[in-house]
């Protein structure tokens, strides 16, 4: 039996200023669907949109600089 294939994926951090995007790591679930694996090391001061252990639908967004992403943008499951 394979592991499944572990990617960073960016969750988006709500309570921030500004746009800001935390890099996790997540598992390949299926074709656009990734279990977030990082643990929040600071869950008091920092707030991720999704959580570990979320079944999250990601896309690739284009950061600054033309480099594009995965970031997660809904909640399928957990």
């Amino acid at each position: 039996m394979t592991q499944p294939r572990r990617v960073q994926i960016f969750v988006f951090l709500p309570d921030e200023a500004v746009d800001v995007w935390r890099p996790v790591d997540a598992e390949q679930v299926s074709d656009e669907l990734y279990r977030i694996v990082s643990e929040n090391p600071d869950p008091e001061d920092e707030r991720w949109e999704f959580s570990t252990g979320e079944v999250v639908r990601c896309v690739l967004k284009e950061f600054y600089g033309g480099k594009y992403s995965l970031v997660a943008i809904e909640r399928v499951g957990t």
